[in-house]
C-alpha cells in the first residue's frame, strides 16, 4: 500500500481533529454550555477517517447517534458543526438537528440518526441513486454492533445484494450496545452479513492502515460495479454510551487497560509507515486544529438562537420540491 506524505498528513489531521473536537465537546458540555445529549466518538477515529479519506462530496454516508467523527471525516466544517451542536441559527441544519440529527447534504453526509438501525435503508437509497445515475459514487452506512440485529439493517443488506448496489456496511463493533456487553464473539456480525452474499471481513478498528486497505477494497468494488461489501471494525469504546455515563457496568481495570492498548492515534504514529510525518509537521497540524476549534467555539457560543418563527420552516415540502 502506497500512501503519499500528503495523504498521511491528511489522515492524521482528521483523526486528531476528531480527538480534540470530542474532548473539547466533553469539557464544554460538562460546564453546561451545550444542550441535549452527546455521544463521544473517541477511540474510533481510525474507522471514520479510513472510510472517508478517499471519498468525494458525491459519495454518501449515513451516520449514527455517535456521528461527530463521521461528519469531520467526511469534510464538514468545524465552525458550522459547532453552531449546529449549540443549536444556533447558522448551524448546518439551522440549529434544528443538534448532535444526534446533524447533516450536511453538500458533503454527502446524509445525517446522524437517533433511530437504532435507521441509517442503512437511507444509505441503500443513496446507493440506488448512484447506480441509477451511473456516476461511480458509493454509499456507506455506519452501524453499531447493537444495530446489527435490527430488521432495517437486514432489509438493507438484502436489498443491496439483490440490486448489487455500490454500498458498504461499516459495522463499528465497540462491544457495547448502550449499556449491554455484546455477547457475540468478534466476527459474528461480518459472518451474518456475508451470509447475504457479499464479501465481509473483520478488521482491527484501531489500526488505521488495516482499515484503510479494507475500505479501499470495498470502495473500489462498489465503484466498479461489484456490489456491496460489509466490514466489521472491532474497537474498544473509550467513554460511556452518552456523556455522563459512569460506565459502572464495566470492569474499571479492564477499561483502563483497553484505553492504554487501543489508541488508534498512538498506533498510527508508532507505525513505521507513518515515518514521513515529522515532529515539526505534527506540531504544526496540532496547533492549527486547536486554533480552529477555539475559533469555532467562540463563534458558536456567541451566535444567535433561532427565533420562534423558524419552528415552522423546513417542515414540509411542496410539489415543486421546495422546502417551506
Amino acid at each position: 500500500m502506497d500512501i503519499s506524505p500528503e495523504k498521511l498528513a491528511d489522515a492524521y489531521r482528521l483523526m486528531k481533529t476528531i480527538r480534540e473536537f470530542e474532548e473539547r465537546m466533553r469539557s464544554e458540555y460538562q460546564q453546561g454550555k451545550l444542550p441535549g445529549f452527546i455521544h463521544i466518538y473517541r477511540n474510533q477515529e481510525a474507522i471514520a477517517v479510513a472510510a472517508c479519506l478517499d471519498m468525494t462530496n458525491e459519495d454518501y454516508i449515513a451516520s449514527t447517534h455517535r456521528g461527530h467523527g463521521h461528519c469531520i471525516a467526511k469534510g464538514c466544517e468545524i465552525e458550522a458543526m459547532l453552531l449546529e451542536l449549540a443549536c444556533k441559527e447558522d448551524g448546518l441544519c439551522n440549529g434544528k438537528g443538534g448532535s444526534m440529527h446533524i447533516a450536511d447534504m453538500s458533503k454527502g453526509m446524509l445525517g446522524a440518526n437517533a433511530i437504532v438501525g435507521g441509517g442503512p435503508p437511507i444509505a441503500a437509497g443513496a446507493a440506488l441513486t448512484a447506480k441509477t445515475l451511473g456516476n461511480g459514487a458509493v454509499s456507506m452506512a455506519f452501524i453499531g454492533d447493537g444495530a446489527s440485529d435490527q430488521g432495517t439493517v437486514a432489509e438493507a443488506l438484502n436489498l443491496a445484494v439483490v440490486l448489487q448496489l455500490p454500498m458498504i456496511f461499516m459495522y463499528e463493533n465497540n462491544r457495547y450496545a448502550e449499556f449491554t456487553r455484546n455477547p457475540k464473539p468478534d466476527g459474528r456480525i461480518a459472518e451474518r452479513a456475508g451470509a447475504y452474499g457479499m464479501p465481509a471481513e473483520v478488521i482491527d478498528g484501531s489500526d488505521f492502515y488495516a482499515m484503510y486497505e479494507a475500505c479501499q477494497r470495498a470502495i473500489t468494488r462498489g465503484r466498479e460495479g461489484g456490489g456491496p461489501t460489509a466490514i466489521e471494525a472491532v474497537c474498544n469504546r473509550f467513554y460511556g454510551h452518552f456523556e455522563g455515563d459512569p460506565q459502572a457496568y464495566r470492569d474499571q481495570d479492564e477499561l483502563k487497560q483497553e484505553r492504554a492498548d487501543s489508541d488508534p492515534l498512538a498506533r498510527f504514529l508508532a507505525d513505521e509507515r507513518s515515518a514521513a510525518l515529522t515532529s515539526e509537521m505534527i506540531t504544526a497540524i496540532d496547533g492549527a486544529i486547536l486554533a480552529e476549534i477555539d475559533r469555532g467555539f467562540e463563534v458558536a457560543l456567541a451566535a444567535a438562537d433561532p427565533t420562534p418563527d423558524k419552528l415552522f420552516t423546513n417542515v414540509y415540502i411542496d410539489y415543486a420540491g421546495r422546502l417551506r
